[in-house]
């Protein structure tokens, strides 16, 4: 069992800030591993696919588990290595939701980029502790002081330097510890830690040498965990300089956690993967209690429960694979405070809660959903099928890719954060699968919004209706953000519940192509009218389908009556907007300002700061590709843009084209001629 207090550790950064490389020298001080690995030679312990080894960056999350020396024996950590490139955020962003402490890496040669911010904002935001360490001392261009003022100006002035330099720019840069002996060093932790402590003010008041060194780090540690006040460390992931203070910081500032493995079992999914046979596993942060091999676990999905022990949505644990000393081992079960693989939990999502059910299990989200989509086909048409199979297990993995299937042009399309995301996917299903694909342009996602009410219904065995079923349905807006809800204006028991599924699960799927072939949301659809014919069969003969409604007539009709309802409705097309903030160097804004026009940017009133402006706005999505490339030019090197998904906004005077083909909305004539196409050739009434 663990005795061990227990910290999962987050290390995030900037793509290239030297994230990887701490993770290495970490492990390497840990005694975990031997030697230290190269990014450049793709042999780091974290960055084990075959593609992060060739581009030298972190694609997917890694864990790896160690013992950190310390008062009363230690403390586990769980150390998570996240991706640094925006196009895999969304790594980033399931890992949030487990960690106890982070490290932010800040490189002292490029300073706060705009990943920083995005990650700083977030991790302030969720108020996970954190320390961040300035990176990079030994490199040419090096300013410790330079990044603590960017650090302080960009991130948060909540910062406690813990560290100074020497010989910075060099392979002889050293990180000098601050102590009780420097200087000024305790009256800057009593200035900053006082601010927030009115017990430490005062005693400070009253007597400042009442107020020691041992006290003020006591301060700094609590202030430190509730997420008030950040240190800031220094030095090189590459020589070693200064990362046994960040050590030693980690394990007295950041919050460990004693779990209990005696309590009912508890743990949460935030991550997932195929074996060699295909098999899933779920990578669980074990929170409390125990977990063996042939438990059955409850499985718990925001917004509802997916199923009891030995029901559909949950399993069997057959087997555990538990992270410690730096490799994964198979053990017979994994104690609280652990991270472990875990085979057998059916149909398991990332997300997803295990055991003893949360009290208000909700999704969080907390970075930008993707604005972007790509068509994605098989070279070779015979394996349309295995491709769509490949995109739905790499959707298990990563839920943003948002797959989805358009039967009727035989198209299949995935969201993306980028074009290096789109790569990876294609290089993916090539090494994996074995598939080549080829992918369309890429094209921003809009999405459509009813703009008012509207009502359709189509009656069983009337005005040509081929299906036997009677289904109404009325669309009305709702509030920004809400998304699609269905509810039901009929009396429950007035058909089998599983004709009532079969329709809302076919309006949500309707939805997903709009009037102009965009996805639906916002809206409430409410189902007015309903009707069936119930089971029945010739005199001594066995069910007959033609006479008996299923399933698939109310599949079949109701995206007829959906797409009705929704003409009548009317829906507009918005289109994705990125709030942006730009650092201009001052002698730019007269050039910026005209070119952000152009952009059909709206930017707001400059704000002087440092010598120069900072500017922020909003602009449509699928220009901001444009403005990245115009930065360099239009500020001589000199601009730094930030930018982030932040609300969608309707598209004015024109109509975007369909990215996947021309959409042509369903029609009615034709849909019915198609049905009765499929029924002369097939028999029976749409089943």
């Amino acid at each position: 069992m663990q005795s061990l207090p227990s910290l999962n550790l987050g290390i995030l950064a900037h793509i290239d800030a030297g994230k990887t490389s701490l993770t290495e020298r970490l492990l390497y001080a840990a005694g975990v591993i031997d030697e230290i690995g190269s990014v450049d030679q793709g042999s780091t312990t974290t960055d084990s696919l075959a593609l992060e080894k060739q581009r030298g960056i972190t694609i997917k999350s890694a864990v790896v588990s160690f013992t950190l020396p310390g008062a009363l024996g230690g403390t586990d950590v769980n150390l998570i290595d996240t991706p640094g490139h925006p196009d895999f955020i969304a790594e980033v962003e399931r890992v949030l939701g487990v960690l106890d402490g982070a490290v932010l890496v800040v490189s002292a040669v490029e300073g706060v980029q705009p990943q920083t911010r995005i990650l700083m904002r977030t991790l302030r935001r969720l108020r996970i502790p954190t320390l961040i360490f300035v990176n990079k001392l030994d490199r040419r261009g090096a300013d410790l002081d330079r990044t603590l003022d960017a650090v302080a100006h960009r991130l948060t002035p909540d910062i406690v330097p813990m560290a100074g330099a020497r010989d910075q720019g060099t392979r002889q840069a050293a990180a000098l510890p601050y102590t009780a002996a420097d200087p000024g060093f305790d009256a800057r932790l009593a200035d900053l830690l006082s601010r927030r402590d009115d017990r430490l003010l005062a005693a400070y008041v009253r007597d400042e040498t009442a107020v020691d060194h041992a006290r003020l780090r006591a301060a700094l540690a609590e202030q430190t965990a509730a997420a008030e006040v950040h240190p800031v460390y220094a030095g090189s992931a590459v020589t070693g300089a200064g990362t046994d203070a960040l050590i030693a910081g980690i394990a007295e500032l950041l919050p460990a956690r004693r779990p209990d493995p005696a309590a009912p079992v508890a743990g949460s999914v935030f991550k997932m993967e195929r074996g060699a046979a295909g098999e899933r596993i779920a990578y669980v942060q074990v929170t409390a209690g125990t977990v063996r091999t042939r438990d059955r676990l409850p499985v718990h999905r925001a917004g509802g429960e997916v199923g009891e022990a030995g029901e559909a949505g949950a399993g069997k644990v057959t087997a555990i694979s538990v992270f410690d000393a730096g490799t994964d081992t198979r053990r017979d079960s994994v104690p609280a405070g652990r991270i472990a693989r875990i085979w057998g939990l059916g149909e398991v999502r990332i997300g997803d809660t295990v055991g003893a059910a949360p009290a208000g299990h909700e999704r969080q989200r907390h970075f930008s959903p993707p604005s972007l989509e790509t068509v994605v086909s098989a070279r070779c048409p015979a394996e349309r099928g295995a491709l769509h199979a490949a995109l739905a297990q790499l959707a298990e993995q990563d839920p943003l890719i948002d797959l989805r299937r358009d039967e009727q042009r035989r198209e299949i399309a995935v969201s993306l954060y980028g074009e290096v995301q789109k790569e990876v996917i294609q290089a993916t299903l090539a090494d994996e699968f074995g598939l080549a694909v080829d992918f369309r342009q890429t094209t921003t996602l809009h999405i459509e919004r009813p703009v008012g009410t509207g009502e359709a219904v189509e009656y069983n065995g009337k005005d040509g209706n081929p299906f036997l079923a009677t289904v109404g349905l009325r669309v009305e807006p709702a509030p920004v953000g809400s998304g699609v809800r269905f509810r039901l204006g009929v009396e429950l028991g007035a058909m089998p519940y599983a004709f009532f599924a079969a329709v809302e699960e076919t309006v949500r799927r309707t939805l997903e192509q709009g009037l102009y072939g965009w996805r639906v949301t916002d809206c409430v659809v409410t189902m007015t009218h309903s009707g069936y014919s119930p089971r029945q069969s010739h005199a001594h003969a066995t069910f007959d389908k033609s006479m008996s409604s299923t399933g698939a007539d109310f599949r079949g009709v109701t995206p007829l009556v959906l797409l009705a309802a929704l003409r009548q409705a009317g829906t507009t097309v918005h289109e994705p907007m990125h709030r942006f903030r730009l650092d201009l160097p001052a002698d730019a804004l007269g050039t910026m300002l005209p070119a952000l026009a152009r952009l059909g940017a709206a930017p707001r009133t400059p704000t002087a700061r440092d010598g120069g402006y900072e500017l922020e706005g909003d602009i449509p999505a699928a220009r901001v590709h444009d403005l990245e490339q115009q930065l360099p030019t239009l500020t001589r090197g000199e601009g730094v843009l930030e930018s982030a998904f932040h609300h969608y906004q309707p598209v004015t005077g024109r109509v975007p084209e369909r990215p996947r083909t021309d959409h042509n909305p369903l029609n009615r004539k034709e849909y019915l001629l198609q049905v009765q196409r499929r029924l002369s050739g097939f028999g029976g009434n749409g089943g």
